[in-house]
């Protein structure tokens, strides 16, 4: 199993969960084209496209670094066009890409409602869209949505309605895709980890160091993405995949590896449905 020469396409990859699936491509000696909106560096947040770029070259990847806002039309087909021309097509896409604000109706404001839908539906939507057609002609083509189970409960809604609805139009995206494109060949599926992840956003806005130190790293959703990547795509489609439980179910034991710091209980993720219990009998695990 290896995805050496392979395309990657991955939205909103300068740094955390999209970079860490670059790089495991990276190691196989694939293409990624970093396709994001920071180009210079940020005061709070680690990462540009260029130095994403770096990092995937030196893990042995070719890397193609886009200023890319995934909600600009024109901006996302000039981009997947031009991964194209370079690399001479495209094998995987990946739609990280996404916008969070867990505020109540009152207090969210329509600019961040229209951003979080921008951002994480439509440009789902529209990534895969201009996608479409390169995905046609590779030989094991891949869409991957890092987003949550389709469970339809208030639990979920309630708190954060305007989030959840953008978030779950990225699940409904995996649900409509993998029907429309099933004739095609083309995979589309969907990742979402268990428990909270150590990137930039639980840091800034869910919890900060208290909770990175309960969390898993980014490095468990590039394993699971590279495992994913690898199936074959006429026949893995359609699913709803929690990080931990699909890896186990691939032979993976030992999760220990995977978290910030292995003395500290787990914190869980939002929108994982109760029946999606955890998987028993591996180290490290919830």
């Amino acid at each position: 199993m290896s995805l050496k020469g392979k395309t990657l396409f991955i939205t909103g990859g300068s740094r955390g969960i999209g970079l860490a699936i670059a790089v495991r491509a990276a190691r196989d000696g694939a293409n990624v084209t970093i396709a994001a909106k920071t180009a210079e560096p940020h005061p709070k947040l680690e990462g540009t496209i260029y130095t994403a770029a770096a990092e995937i070259e030196a893990a042995g990847g070719r890397a193609l670094p886009l200023m890319v806002d995934v909600r600009d039309e024109a901006s996302v087909a000039e981009a997947i066009a031009k991964t194209a021309q370079t690399f001479g097509g495209i094998d995987i896409v990946v739609n990280n890409a996404s916008a969070i604000s867990l505020t109540n109706t009152q207090m969210t404001d329509m600019k961040r409602f229209d951003l979080m839908h921008q951002i994480n539906t439509r440009g789902t939507f529209m990534v895969s869209k201009y996608a479409i057609p390169h995905l046609e002609k590779a030989a094991n083509p891949h869409i991957l949505m890092l987003s949550p189970p389709l469970d339809m409960k208030a639990r979920w809604f309630a708190p954060h309605l305007a989030y959840t609805m953008a978030k779950y139009g990225m699940s409904l995206c995996v649900l409509g895709l993998a029907g429309e494109l099933a004739p095609k060949g083309i995979a589309v599926n969907a990742l979402w980890p268990r428990t909270t992840i150590a990137t930039a956003a639980v840091q800034n806005l869910l919890g900060g160091d208290k909770m990175v130190q309960a969390s898993r790293t980014p490095e468990m959703l590039a394993d699971a993405a590279w495992m994913i990547f690898n199936k074959p795509s006429r026949s893995f489609s359609g699913n709803f995949l929690i990080d931990d439980s699909f890896m186990a179910s691939e032979g993976v034991t030992d999760f220990t590896p995977y978290r910030v710091d292995p003395s500290v209980p787990l914190m869980p993720d939002f929108f994982v449905p109760e029946e999606m219990t955890p998987p028993q009998g591996v180290k490290g695990g919830v």
